[in-house]
């Protein structure tokens, strides 16, 4: 099996670490080598967070270049514009319906984007939005479960069975997280389901 290469970008505060170790892990358990890196990262919430996992039969490097990504995973609409160039032309570009005001602007610094809908469009030639906190609040009863729901849409894209998927939740959630195993675990099914329902 080829390399895949998989960047997910987002801010500090929505579980892109968590989600990162769940893709290394769940590729582990399927029994293929695997390398991830965070490329940079914010300890406060609000700075900008990449992690990058590749899996395949051997992977040499953690470090994806640019244009070479299979799937751009983005926990936020202006965090996908801002990575877009990491893509590979037939990548998938998998993003959270939500937008997070950057400092910058709500400070007066910066102009927001202007039709970042419409960006995300003309950018992506393959793009898959899931609105990650309205179905983790309303459907998984539970708001802090976004990144799974957003891994459950990455999932669609991976070769992996839902099983292995699950797994791999359950041993990062071991010890005193176990409490959290069924909630993530029902946002992870969302999330996947919501993929299957788009056009």
């Amino acid at each position: 099996m080829k390399t895949v290469n998989v960047s997910l970008v987002g801010v500090g505060g929505q579980g892109i670490i968590l989600t990162a170790d769940l893709l290394a892990k769940t590729a582990a358990v399927s029994g293929y080598d695997v390398k991830k890196s965070e490329i940079h990262g914010m300890a406060q919430r609000g700075g900008s967070v990449t992690s990058q996992v590749r899996f395949g039969d051997a992977v040499a490097s953690p470090v994806i270049r640019e244009g070479t990504a299979d799937i751009l995973v983005s926990f936020d609409k202006l965090e996908a514009v801002r990575n877009a160039g990491i893509l590979a032309p037939d990548g998938a570009a998998v993003v959270n319906d939500l937008y997070i005001v950057p400092v910058t602007v709500s400070s007066g610094q910066q102009r927001p984007v202007e039709d970042l809908d419409g960006r995300l469009g003309r950018t992506f030639n393959r793009l898959v939005m899931v609105d990650g906190m309205k179905i983790a609040a309303e459907d998984a009863g539970n708001a802090r479960t976004m990144n799974m729901v957003i891994a459950g849409a990455l999932s669609s894209f991976c070769p992996f069975e839902e099983e292995a998927w699950l797994k791999a939740l359950e041993e990062l959630l071991r010890g005193p997280k176990a409490k959290l195993v069924e909630v993530n675990e029902k946002a992870f099914r969302l999330g996947r389901e919501a993929v299957k329902h788009q056009p």
